[in-house]
């Protein structure tokens, strides 16, 4: 299955970010359904704030993806951090938060509702 990033729904739009998803966009067993994700964020984005209040203040959905422009700051709940660049395929783990220093876009496959439930944490913090 494809979608073109012209036709995916916006899921979240702020100055600083696009948030586009394909609900239903496969299945992972453990998971259920998946949804494809484009996102475009701005330099000096950081995540860390508005994941506050969840699990360990971090994001608890697990993702995979591909880096396809900029770099991505990634911290993971045990304080590891790593860098995704440009043409990296990348898969964070559940308990995570992130960051960019430059404009940035990726694609990321998630599972839908659990990560439907962090966009709307979040979108519950920008507006405190």
């Amino acid at each position: 299955m494809h979608q073109a990033k012209e036709d995916l729904t916006v899921v979240m739009e702020t100055p600083a970010a696009v948030v586009q998803q394909q609900p239903g966009f496969g299945a992972a067993t453990e998971y259920g359904e998946l949804a494809a994700e484009h996102f475009q964020v701005s330099a000096g984005t950081d995540l860390t704030p508005l994941l506050k209040g969840l699990h360990e203040d971090t994001c608890q959905c697990p993702h995979w993806g591909y880096v396809i422009e900029g770099e991505i700051n990634v911290q993971y709940s045990d304080g590891t951090e790593e860098v995704d660049d440009a043409g990296d395929l990348i898969y964070w783990p559940p308990g995570h938060t992130l960051w960019v220093d430059e404009d940035t876009e990726f694609i990321l496959f998630s599972p839908q509702a659990d990560h439907m439930a962090v966009f709307e944490h979040m979108a519950t913090k920008m507006d405190e």
